[in-house]
């Protein structure tokens, strides 16, 4: 919806759009990746499933990393899956959509991990959505740097292999450290 916006506030200008995009997708993935981060274990700590992760004898980061996993599937994928068509409607190029797709693929991976974290951060605390946009918007800056980079360099018909790749390694970063994190503050919560 926001990217279909765009056109109406700016100007239904291609060249003008066409550069905007990279921002205007990345912006909107961001936003709407953080959408649902405030339930990620919310529902969970409320009915007490997180105390009997705990309790199980069942690695906790797993079981979180799983969850995280869940989500992803459920709002990165769909995410990277229409990102094309939000680019076309901003005047990207169809030679493009392959690197909209694998930018925001990798990037939504890194978003959901570090949303992880924040939602796990922020358990327990009534109307946290405030919170948890302050906790994860600067960490999330390098994933929108990145994202936007590689999504610009596809528009242009360039390489966009490098930060491609950067955003791969804070993918990976991201699957190496946000299940330890989360997991420790969802231990800290339910003591």
């Amino acid at each position: 919806i926001v990217t279909t916006l765009f056109p109406l506030a700016i100007t239904p200008e291609l060249s003008r759009l066409r550069d905007v995009a990279p921002g205007v997708l990345w912006v909107a993935a961001l936003l709407s990746s953080l959408l649902a981060l405030e339930f990620l274990f919310r529902d969970d700590a409320y009915d007490g499933t997180l105390e009997q992760y705990a309790l199980s004898g069942q690695s906790l980061t797993w079981l979180l990393f799983a969850k995280t996993a869940a989500h992803w599937l459920l709002t990165g994928l769909p995410l990277a899956l229409m990102a094309p068509l939000a680019g076309m409607s901003l005047g990207v190029p169809p030679a493009a959509v392959p690197g909209i797709v694998a930018s925001v693929a990798v990037g939504s991976v890194a978003l959901s991990l570090i949303g992880s974290v924040g939602a796990a951060l922020t358990l327990g605390v009534k109307r946290s959505g405030a919170l948890l946009s302050l906790l994860t918007l600067p960490l999330a800056m390098p994933v929108l740097i990145f994202g936007a980079r590689a999504t610009e360099l596809a528009i242009k018909g360039g390489g966009y292999a490098a930060p491609l790749q950067l955003l791969g390694a804070l993918a990976v970063l991201g699957v190496t450290l946000a299940p330890l994190a989360a997991a420790a503050a969802v231990r800290i919560n339910l003591e």
